[in-house]
């Protein structure tokens, strides 16, 4: 009961400090937070096709950039050079994540024939063809200088992008905090359905097809199914973050969705731990607060060899990277689980600990 208890007060305590971060941070740092909240939405997505479902993909930044550019030219009014559809901005976060969706099934037919780094070397092309294609149709993308992303709306209160002020408790609730609260409940909901579905039976099943294609088959899974299913899945979380990024940075560029990006996601999971849920979430908050947190401290002098312009030393982002690199390796080696499996490590001691 002690132990229910604990977890209770945990959940709750958790949530009052989610709650009350536009209440505490500025607005450069909540649109950090907001970012690591979007990232975490793709995270989820790739850590049940990787971890769960054993499907490697090196190309998830394609299916976000196609989420963010869905929305932006489904939400623009057709302009001179530029196409648009002027449809209501929930409408176009809808399109968009279908559109990602269907950008994942129509790449499904590769995903059942192939497994593992054969795998993932193929979705590799698809990095390599939306950058091209990024680059080179400018009545899509707006070309190098990318395209004005057009403001949520809801019910005529305006959600992100530059609002009026609205005043709530002596907190000025601007687009960014209004947007943070849009954000945070996105992210809360697909966590919520990912662990529905990892703790289910199509997670069961997306184990097994993993650890043993025979015996799931076996067991009566349609493999080619499963291995479409998940990627689907998968692609449409990454579509809904393309969404929520964009409607952060107000501004789609072409070189946001390069090749880091798709790196970037696949360390998110593995720091997490590959196939939980909660360590995709702790780990793109790790991956995307620490490089702000360090260029922070580097301005204030508190880290001398940290310079955010990279002249006088490394930039946070640099530094960051080189981190993440080594806790990688050191992850794979000693803990596969990742932080994910370090926590419960500690649950587990505390425990016996309490109990004792």
């Amino acid at each position: 009961m002690s132990d229910l208890i604990w977890k209770r007060s945990g959940i709750a305590l958790v949530a009052v400090l989610l709650l009350a971060v536009p209440f505490i941070l500025e607005n450069d740092m909540l649109g950090v937070a907001i970012v690591c909240l979007a990232y975490a939405v793709a995270a989820i997505g790739l850590t049940v096709l990787v971890g769960v479902g054993g499907q490697l993909s090196l190309a998830h930044g394609f299916f976000v950039a196609v989420g963010a550019y869905a929305y932006t030219v489904f939400g623009s009014p057709k302009g001179e050079h530029l196409f648009g559809f002027g449809l209501p901005p929930l409408i176009a976060a809808i399109g968009a994540v279908v559109v990602a969706a269907f950008a994942g099934l129509a790449f499904s037919p590769i995903a059942r024939r192939l497994g593992g780094l054969y795998l993932g070397m193929a979705s590799l092309a698809l990095v390599f063809i939306a950058d091209y294609v990024f680059q080179r149709v400018g009545a899509l993308s707006g070309g190098s200088g990318g395209r004005m992303v057009p403001a949520f709306t809801v019910g005529g209160l305006q959600l992100s992008g530059f609002t009026k002020h609205l005043w709530i408790a002596g907190v000025d609730f601007g687009g960014m905090q209004r947007l943070w609260y849009l954000v945070l409940i996105v992210a809360v909901l697909s966590a919520v359905a990912a662990l529905r579905i990892v703790r289910g039976r199509p997670g069961q099943a997306l184990q097994l097809m993993r650890d043993n294609p025979a015996a799931a088959a076996a067991m009566g899974v349609n493999i080619p199914r499963a291995k479409s299913g998940v990627f689907v899945m998968s692609s449409a979380y990454a579509g809904l973050a393309g969404v929520l990024i964009a409607l952060q940075a107000q501004t789609v560029v072409p070189h946001t969705f390069s090749m880091t990006l798709s790196l970037n996601l696949l360390v998110m999971i593995i720091l997490g731990g590959l196939g939980s849920v909660q360590g995709a979430v702790v780990g793109a908050v790790v991956v995307n607060l620490l490089p702000a947190i360090l260029d922070k401290l580097g301005t204030s002098g508190a880290l001398a060899f940290i310079d955010p312009t990279g002249v006088r030393g490394m930039s946070g982002g640099l530094f960051s990277a080189l981190v993440f690199g080594a806790a990688v390796v050191l992850v794979l080696i000693f803990e596969p689980l990742g932080l994910a499996g370090l926590f419960r490590r500690a649950v587990r001691r505390a425990s016996i600990t309490r109990a004792g």
